[in-house]
């Protein structure tokens, strides 16, 4: 459903990130963008309102008064709502998918 609703409101870029096993606060991330503020703020509550009326009711929005970044926590599913440059800047996809480091000896 969030999908869908992303690709009718015209979000770029959209990227899915499996989190099973690498965290404890979700299962899934979406990370997308919207070419303006407006746009952002306009896919972020197309999304919300899907949410509530597939029943889920304890959704946390955040950033909806500035709209560079809008962040949806519905439990299972994180979606973040960048603008460009601000996704680009945070680069979450990279934080979330790079494999960790071995520990080097001292």
């Amino acid at each position: 459903m969030i999908l869908s609703r992303l690709d009718d409101m015209k979000a770029e870029e959209t990227v899915t990130i499996d989190l099973r096993g690498k965290s404890l606060f979700s299962d899934y991330m979406i990370v997308t963008s919207g070419r303006a503020n407006r746009h952002v703020g306009a896919i972020a509550e197309n999304v919300a309102k899907g949410l509530k009326e597939t029943g889920i009711k304890s959704i946390h929005i955040e950033g909806l008064p500035n709209c560079d970044w809008v962040l949806i926590d519905s439990g299972d599913v994180i979606v973040h709502v960048f603008r460009p440059e601000v996704r680009e800047f945070y680069n979450l996809e990279r934080l979330w998918t790079q494999k960790p480091a071995a520990a080097k000896a001292i």
